[in-house]
């Protein structure tokens, strides 16, 4: 198997620390990955900035999900800035499709926009999900 491209490598190890407890609970952590005009599009529809996603996630009440699981994590550099990551998430049986964009700026890569869509049906997971 051949060794992805530094910016996937990048984004991989980006996107595996966004899911590490304790990065989800540190607002330094957290501005660290996510790039000033982040914006996403969670599993419910709500869209989300940084600074909204950053309260969130550190409030003293922040939600817990518990452990989160990747799988078929795959990417393509689009071009010298920009890296597309898909990828399957389970949390405590909750099942979403995961796109990732991840831009490269001065201070390395960081996560531009973010987009989850729920499924059910385990058949729907995997590389081949879309169809």
């Amino acid at each position: 198997m051949t060794e992805p491209p530094p910016g996937v490598a990048a984004a991989v190890e980006g996107e595996l620390r966004l899911l590490d407890p304790v990065v989800r609970a540190c607002a330094e952590l957290l501005s660290q990955v996510l790039h000033p005009e982040y914006r996403e599009i969670d599993s419910a529809g709500r869209v989300w900035d940084r600074d909204t996603m950053i309260a969130s996630l550190t409030a003293e009440n922040a939600p817990h999900p518990g452990p989160l699981t990747a799988s078929w994590m795959r990417g393509v550099q689009l071009d010298d800035e920009f890296v597309h990551l898909t990828y399957d998430t389970e949390t405590k049986g909750h099942l979403a499709h995961r796109s990732s964009l991840w831009r490269h700026t001065h201070a390395g890569w960081v996560l531009y926009f973010h987009q989850a869509t729920p499924f059910s049906d385990a058949a729907n997971a995997g590389p081949d999900a879309d169809g």
